[in-house]
C-alpha cells in the first residue's frame, strides 16, 4: 500500500538548509497497523506530511496503492487523499460553527454529493462511533473523547483506504485514549489501514508494528506479540 525508497526532505530557512527526513525506507502493508515513534526533531510529523501528500519531497520514490506520489498538482493531490486517505489529528479539527453531523458530513461536501445523503451518511457514521445522539452538538458541547470520535467518523466518512492520525490521544485522558485505540482496532479490523504517530509508549503498544524514527532516519522497527491470556 505504502513503498517509501530514498525519501529526503529539507527545508530553508534563510540561507541555511535543515535535513529532516535524510533517506527513509519504508514498507507499509495493506491492512497494517502501524505507529511511528520519534522524539522531537525525529522528523516524524514531517513524514507524516510527505505520506498524506500534504507535502512535497526533495529526493526518494514515494508509492501510494502502486502509484508515484511526486510533482502533483494541487488538484491531483487533493483528489488522492479524497479518494485514497483519511485523518484524524490531536487538535480534532473541526469547524467550531458546525454541528458534528455537519463536522462529519464535510468531506462528502468537496466530493459533490448532495446535502440529504451526506447528512444521512454522517448519521450512519456517528451511530458507528457511538456518537448519534450528539449529532447536532456544537464541538464546545463535546468532550475531547467525543470530539476525537466526530473526527475520526470524518476520516471514515470517504471511505479511505489508509487512516493517518498524528497523536490522536495527545489531548485525552488515559481511559479516553485507550476508548479511542480501541475504535481504532475496530477500525483496521475492517481492512483499512492506520498509520499514527505517537511519543507513547502504551499506544504504540496496541499497534502491530512499532517504526522508531531519529534524526530523520528509521533506527528500527518492533513487531508487537499480542499478550495471550491462558
Amino acid at each position: 500500500m505504502i513503498k517509501l525508497h530514498n525519501i529526503q526532505k529539507s527545508y530553508h530557512i534563510g540561507n541555511s538548509e535543515f535535513k529532516v527526513l535524510k533517506g527513509i525506507d519504508l514498507h507499509i502493508k495493506e491492512g497494517e497497523f502501524v505507529s511511528i515513534m520519534g522524539s522531537s526533531g525525529s522528523g516524524k510529523s514531517t513524514l507524516l506530511n510527505v505520506l498524506g501528500i500534504l507535502d512535497n519531497y526533495d529526493g526518494g520514490e514515494y508509492y501510494l496503492n502502486g502509484t508515484l506520489i511526486k510533482n502533483l498538482s494541487q488538484t491531483q493531490a487533493a483528489h488522492l487523499r479524497n479518494q485514497f486517505l483519511g485523518f484524524v489529528f490531536q487538535s480534532f479539527n473541526l469547524l467550531s460553527f458546525k454541528n458534528a453531523m455537519e463536522n462529519v458530513a464535510l468531506p462528502l461536501y468537496y466530493q459533490g454529493t448532495s446535502r440529504k445523503e451526506r447528512n444521512k451518511l454522517a448519521l450512519e457514521y456517528l451511530d458507528k462511533v457511538g456518537l448519534k445522539d450528539w449529532a447536532h452538538h456544537l464541538p464546545s458541547e463535546l468532550s475531547g473523547g467525543q470530539k476525537q470520535r466526530v473526527a475520526i467518523a470524518r476520516a471514515l466518512i470517504g471511505k479511505p483506504k489508509v487512516i493517518f492520525a498524528d497523536e490522536p490521544t495527545g489531548a485525552l485522558d488515559s481511559t479516553t485514549s485507550l476508548e479511542v485505540m480501541d475504535l481504532f482496532k475496530q477500525i483496521n479490523a475492517q481492512g483499512i489501514t492506520l498509520v499514527v504517530v505517537t511519543h507513547e509508549d502504551d499506544i504504540s503498544k496496541m499497534t502491530d508494528r512499532i517504526i522508531r524514527l531519529r534524526d530523520g532516519l528509521i533506527q528500527g522497527t518492533q513487531i508487537n506479540i499480542p499478550e495471550v491470556i491462558h
